[in-house]
């Protein structure tokens, strides 16, 4: 029995007085007096011991508040995307809500039961981070792989930019070529301005560098003063960035209806591309989203940039004569590169004022062209073929 109970049962017996049995028992008078009363309304259960917790806090968090709560994590987990405390926050302050600590949202989402027990991570102390100062100093790109309704397996290929985390660009094919890898990147540089690195890894359609010679993608690099990256062989973490967005990407396609073709796929991937810049926060970037972190900065630029106007680039193969053509304005020009080279696949890097024509073989720049509206024939002006900066000899 309580000393409670048994001060109480003295006094009410006359065996003790409230002063004595307050003394005797360790109890404050005052104390032993509330006891009292609550025996005489509710008998001896009435004096167990009672929680001092408020029955109201102007500072607890309203069912309404709950409610939201409990709703972004459902909605954004359905929706494929980070759905953590951090993030509801984010989301919480977007709306013009109070926005409880984190630990009050964990605790909240716990009680609701949309916690799901993860086996214990590596701290995030152990991580060893690069990350580029400005937005354009380096952007990642590699592709990965998907399927569509049918089944059929498509790759996606994606470029990011590493400073801010902001998706450049992200599109479907059937197979990632080295002609897609070059037309993608040049769509992103013709919209953002070019960066000063690239990271890939050592796939063929980023590097030859395994193989001897150059491909496409590695011209254009060269031509444009951009400095190529490539990750060490079996070694992925070095890049780290594209590959984590790669496990976000297919999160969230996870959640969409399976897309019938290519099409359906890009528009899919187009949806995303929005929702992924402008409407998330992202937590290696202060929760700011990467479209806000990208503008906020001035972008990098090329190193020694020689602020290239406009281009496009022709992959062709040389006729039995050693002469390709090319399409400028709706006429059509012919440009003689040189009966050794006959058959052979080249790569024409056209500007404003000039064509440079490189053999995709070894790097040779096989011809230069000034280009003449008014003639239909351009002469090759350069005397002796030369080596593209940076290629490798082959052999």
């Amino acid at each position: 029995m309580s000393k409670h109970r048994v001060a109480v049962l003295k006094v009410v017996s006359s065996q003790l007085s409230v002063t004595a049995a307050a003394a005797h028992y360790g109890i404050s008078r005052g104390h032993l007096h509330r006891l009292l009363r609550r025996y005489l309304e509710g008998g001896l259960d009435d004096l167990e011991p009672r929680s001092r917790r408020p029955h109201t806090s102007p500072h607890g968090t309203s069912d309404e508040l709950r409610g939201r709560i409990v709703a972004l994590r459902i909605e954004l987990t359905a929706r494929g995307l980070d759905a953590g405390p951090a993030t509801i926050a984010w989301h919480l302050e977007r709306d013009d809500l109070p926005v409880p600590s984190t630990s009050t949202i964990r605790r909240i989402l716990h009680a609701a039961g949309l916690v799901v027990p993860e086996p214990r991570k590596r701290p995030r102390s152990s991580w060893i981070r690069f990350e580029a100062a400005a937005p354009n100093e380096v952007w990642q790109s590699d592709f990965t792989h998907w399927r569509l309704a049918d089944g059929s397996e498509v790759e996606i290929c994606s470029w990011l930019d590493d400073h801010s985390r902001y998706l450049l660009a992200c599109t479907a094919f059937r197979r990632v070529a080295g002609d897609d890898v070059v037309a993608t990147f040049s769509a992103v540089g013709d919209t953002h301005g070019w960066p000063a690195a690239t990271l890939t890894d050592n796939g063929s359609v980023y590097t030859s560098r395994f193989t001897g010679g150059r491909n496409g993608f590695e011209y254009l690099l060269a031509y444009l003063g951009v400095r190529q990256k490539n990750g060490a062989p079996g070694h992925p973490q070095t890049q780290g960035k594209i590959e984590r967005f790669h496990q976000t990407l297919k999160r969230w396609l996870g959640r969409q209806p399976a897309a019938a073709d290519l099409g359906a796929l890009q528009a899919q991937l187009d949806a995303f591309r929005d929702v992924y810049n402008e409407q998330r926060p992202h937590r290696a970037i202060g929760r700011r989203t990467p479209g806000e972190a990208y503008r906020a900065t001035p972008k990098a630029l090329p190193s020694g940039s020689a602020a290239r106007g406009h281009f496009r680039l022709r992959y062709d193969v040389a006729d039995s004569k050693g002469a390709i053509t090319l399409r400028r304005g709706g006429r059509l020009y012919h440009l003689k590169i040189g009966a050794a080279h006959a058959r052979r696949r080249v790569l024409a890097i056209v500007d404003e004022q000039e064509i440079m024509v490189v053999a995709l073989d070894t790097g040779e720049i096989l011809s230069t062209h000034r280009i003449e509206p008014d003639k239909g024939y351009w002469r090759n002006t350069r005397r002796d073929p030369g080596r593209w900066p940076g290629s490798r000899q082959t052999g």
